[in-house]
């Protein structure tokens, strides 16, 4: 087989991303740029942590305008962080469990503030999936990762499973901060909630 033959095989072997696959493509490799540049990244940049050309962009997303309403709204996305809860082993004893769903929510919410704190002067757009029904839909989603992580307690638990999983993402999201204290690591904020402010002793 001559070489032009043998290229054309390999083409025939290794067809090209579809659409889909190509923003998929595009928005992982924005995502990091647009929290570090905010809305002055250039599709240029985009492209090259894409490895593709800059036109390319233009035949999967309309403009820059699409292409960054689309990776804010990725990012935004509860998708990733339920699919991480739901991997955790629920075999695990509960504190385990809890700290590995704090450890995957804290990042997901970390990347969600580094993306709206990098387009935070785009006058607070935000897409619909957090706002209104999209964000009581995400919560109600990840409480419900939460609540199955919950579930093998259920019967040693003094309220059901959705209640101390909507108290548990509510803890997450409002930690309160102090200025000589270090924030609680993942373990230590599951231990308070499992067993109170108390480190024994007291009657």
């Amino acid at each position: 087989m001559t070489a032009p033959e043998e290229n054309r095989a390999a083409r025939r072997r290794a067809p090209g991303m579809s659409a889909e696959q190509r923003r998929e493509m595009i928005i992982q490799s924005a995502i990091p740029l647009i929290a570090e540049y905010g809305a002055a990244v250039t599709t240029a940049k985009i492209a090259r942590a894409a490895g593709i050309g800059e036109g390319t962009i233009f035949r999967v997303f309309a403009d820059k305008e699409e292409l960054l309403q689309t990776c804010v709204a990725k990012a935004l996305s509860p998708d990733h962080v339920i699919r991480e809860l739901d991997a955790i082993d629920v075999s695990q004893p509960l504190p385990d469990r809890l700290a590995e769903a704090a450890e995957a929510l804290q990042a997901h919410m970390s990347r969600m503030g580094a993306i709206m704190g990098a387009l935070g002067h785009r006058g607070g757009k935000h897409p619909g999936t957090v706002r209104g029904a999209g964000r009581e839909e995400s919560t109600a989603r990840v409480r419900a990762a939460l609540a199955d992580l919950l579930e093998p307690e259920r019967a040693a638990l003094r309220r059901p499973p959705e209640q101390i999983a909507a108290l548990f993402f509510g803890l997450l999201f409002t930690q309160p901060r102090t200025e000589d204290e270090p924030d609680l690591t993942p373990q230590e904020l599951v231990d308070v909630f499992l067993h109170g402010a108390f480190s024994g002793g007291v009657e």
